[in-house]
């Protein structure tokens, strides 16, 4: 029988879990970046329609507007 002590290294290696989940998480940023940056166009191109519509609305009231005094300045000439 030997005295002499045994001695056991144990090597510990990661599975590789780590970095998959920091490449999920990073298509997660990237994923929610891109919807971020297309409702911010969405509600460009809406802000856009809407001001113009308001414009036509505007000019097509100024249109009436001046229509309603061409009558009126006609019906007090006659």
């Amino acid at each position: 029988m030997s005295d002499a002590p045994n001695t056991t290294i144990i090597e510990r290696r990661g599975g590789g879990g780590t970095v998959l989940i920091a490449i999920v998480l990073l298509i997660a940023v990237a994923v929610g970046a891109w919807f971020l940056f297309n409702k911010q166009q969405n509600d460009t191109i809406r802000t856009d329609a809407v001001s113009s519509a308001a414009k036509q609305v505007g000019d097509s009231a100024q249109k009436v507007g001046d229509s309603a005094e061409k009558a009126a300045d006609g019906a007090t000439k006659n």
